[in-house]
Parts: structure tokens; sequence; C-alpha cells
């Protein structure tokens, strides 16, 4: 029943109200009735109505997309039509309901605008098609399922510093040449000795054809491997900041995997908890970043401690040659000691380890905190969680495990910042 209905049902009182009899209302109410009927059987249905629906592309998480909706008109009758394209609230869909006049044959579009609120593969829900007749005292409704989804990437916000951190890559890497040989240099040229050149790049065969002090330089050698892994079980889930620790895990290693990859490197990366939850390599990908983002867009924290040993091997699996390994966990003391420490050794052993954490910037604004008793001894415990990470960082450092920690927004440059060092001081 419509409004309509309800509002004939009303103008129906006048007549009783002038003419206050039982004839009056019966027939007042017959005519009423009869008027619903009639309407209920002029109503057309809608089950030779045709729906599709058309996703709009994939996007990043803050970017807008959309979804088209085709109506098609499979009946001899005139549809007039109210449609409802519902979709899952996550994906924030804008002016979900339309109104149509379909003839026999005739097909109609309804673009529906959506701003996705999370990462993720965001599904639509039922289309509900409200239809009525002439009179439009009552309509048939129906509710049917029209499957599609809008594939959301993460955001990738970080991509703004990947300019500045190529150019400061490649600056370095031709300002100066390497004098030490390292895991990841190569021979580049000779040159004259000059004061504060280290003795240990002396060529004494060139010096001694040369009767003059000539030192060997190196450069940066292409083609490094580079294995990213980025924990995803119940510690990365925690918030931090605007999101979560995993998302600032997913910046860092987007950011890092197209330095990397636009470095000449070959990146491959490992998302794990209990198990492996998805791996996405840079070998044979023609947009490394993109495919990355696409394997990673459906994974989210499972609540599971990580199995650091299936982890490690998963890594030695991954590959033979030596390689930078960047761990993206959660650096709390109690997990690093009884957890990735004792299994840090194998990978020391092959590779070159960088342990990365977030910061939570909560704390360093808790720890500022003097109103009152309460805030005093909030800020002490707070002061206390800072000064047992920075204890943390310098027993890894002891270990000779670099370590990389700083708040969500600053972590992806903080390691990117790190590899570039790496790389130029012929370290990777």
């Amino acid at each position: 029943m419509t409004a309509r209905l309800f509002l004939l049902t009303l103008s129906g009182l006048v007549p009783v109200m002038l003419l206050p009899s039982w004839p009056t209302a019966l027939i007042v109410a017959g005519v009423i009735v009869l008027a619903a009927l009639v309407d209920f059987f002029l109503v057309p249905r809608v089950h030779d109505l045709a729906l599709q629906r058309t996703p709009g592309p994939k996007v990043r998480l803050g970017d807008d997309t959309h979804s088209v909706l085709t109506l098609i008109n499979g009946s001899p009758r005139v549809l007039r039509l109210e449609v409802r394209d519902a979709w899952t609230p996550s994906a924030g869909a804008v002016q979900t309901r339309s109104r149509h006049v379909l003839s026999a044959g005739e097909r109609a579009q309804v673009r529906t605008e959506l701003r996705p609120v999370r990462r993720g593969a965001l599904a639509a829900d039922l289309v509900t098609v409200r239809s009525r007749s002439p009179l439009g005292l009552i309509a048939r409704q129906k509710s049917i399922e029209v499957p599609a989804d809008i594939r959301v990437l993460p955001p990738f916000v970080s991509r703004r510093e990947l300019p500045s951190k190529t150019q400061k890559l490649r600056e370095l890497e031709g300002r100066s040449a390497v004098m030490i040989r390292g895991m990841g240099t190569e021979f580049d040229s000779l040159r004259e000795y000059v004061d504060g050149d280290d003795v240990r790049s002396i060529d004494w065969r060139a010096s001694a054809r040369a009767s003059d002090l000539v030192v060997k330089t190196w450069r940066p050698e292409k083609d490094r491997r580079v294995v990213i892994v980025v924990d995803s079980s119940r510690l990365a889930a925690r918030r931090c900041g605007e999101g979560t620790v995993f998302d600032a895990a997913l910046e860092s290693s987007l950011l890092l995997t197209a330095l990397a990859t636009g470095a000449g490197d070959r990146v491959d990366v490992i998302v794990a908890d209990a198990r492996v939850r998805a791996v996405a390599s840079s070998r044979r990908a023609h947009d490394p970043v993109h495919d990355l983002s696409v394997t990673l867009t459906p994974v989210h924290p499972e609540l599971y401690d990580a199995d650091w040993e299936a982890i490690t091997a998963a890594v030695l699996a991954t590959t033979r040659q030596q390689a930078l390994v960047v761990v993206i966990t959660a650096l709390d003391e109690t997990t690093v000691a009884e957890d990735i420490l004792p299994v840090l050794p194998t990978l020391t052993a092959h590779h070159r380890v960088v342990l990365a954490g977030v910061e939570d910037p909560a704390l360093a604004e808790l720890a500022g905190a003097r109103g009152d008793v309460e805030e005093i001894y909030t800020a002490a415990a707070a002061e206390s969680e800072l000064l047992t990470a920075a204890s943390l960082r310098t027993r890894l450092r002891g270990l000779g495990i670099a370590s990389v920690q700083a708040p969500p927004d600053d972590l992806p440059g903080a390691l990117a910042d790190h590899y570039i060092r790496l790389k130029v001081t012929g370290r990777l």
C-alpha cells in the first residue's frame, strides 16, 4: 500500500463526516477497497525486468568510483519503477534511489556514485524494485540479487614521497663511489689516492704499475634481492593513529617495493601470521606496485599469533641469494625476545635483516601530559613504554640487527631512507 491509498482513505472521511451514517461509511469503504483491488491487478509484475550491474574500475582507498545498474523491460507493458541500488555501508553509496518509466523493450541505466571507506572487495547488496500502476494506490515490490563488487586497493598515500626518494637515491649513487666493497657492490674504476681514503681500498698492483697510490672504487650493484615480510597476526590489528598497524605496514611495503624495483632490485613480499596469507613478486610483474596492491587488497589481520618458524622457512624458500629481509612487525619486547630472536640466527646466516615497527604517536602525547595526578601516572607509564622500545632497539643493534621504528605516517619514509643508506654504502 502506498501513500496515495492512505490519502484516498482520508478523503473518504469527508462524506462520512458530512453524512454520518452506516450506509455512507460502507459505500465509501467499498469504493476504496474496490479501487485498491482494481489497482492491484493493474500493477505490472517485475519478473520480466532484467537487471545487470557493471562496477567501475579498481580504485585506491580515498578515491571515488561508481557502479552502473542497467534496467531492461522485457515485458509488453509499461513499467513505472522505483529502484533502490543498495551496497554494503563501507562502499559509501550516494543517492541509491531513483524513479523510471520504461516502455516495452526499453532500457535505462542508473549510475550510483561510491565513496569507499575501507579497503577490500566491497560487495553489492540487493536491488529492490517497486512497480506501480497508473493510479499508484498499490505497488508490487521485489528484492533481486545482482552480484557485483568493487575492488578497493590500499591507499598508498606515501607515493607522494617516491619522486624525492628516487631522486635522492640517484644523486647519492652518482655523487661518489663506494670505497670499501660490500655485499651489493661491483667494481667501478681506479683513481689516484687522496688524503682521507681508506687504505684498505688501495690496489697495490695498480699502484706499482703507476708508481703512485691507486685506489679501487665500487658502485652499487643492480638486481639485488629484497624480501619484505608483513606480519598480519593479531598484533597488526591494533589501532595506531588513523588506522591500524597493518595499514602502516602495507604503506611501507608499497613504498619500499616502488623504490627498490625502480633501483633495479627484485622484490618479494610475504604476508603471514599463523600461515602464509599472500605472496607477491616483482619478477614477472609489469607494474609491481599495482600487482602488490591487488594481492594485498583482500588480506586483513587475523586474531592468531604469528608462526615465526614457518615465516622463516617461507623466506628461505623464496630466495637462496643473499638478500635484504625487511620484517615489518610489532617491536614488542616480549614478542621479539620470545618469538623473533630465536629464529633470527637462521635468517642472519644468509641475509641482512632489518626489523621495522610502528611507533604509537599517542605515547609521546601521553608522556608529555602533566595536568593532574592521573595524567602524571599515565605519563610515567607512557615514558616507560618509550624507554622499553629504545632499550629493545639498542639490544638489537648490539646483536648486529638494524631496526627502524617511526609513527604510522613516517614509517614508509624512514624505511625507504634506510634502504637508500644500505644501497649507497654497498651493504645491499
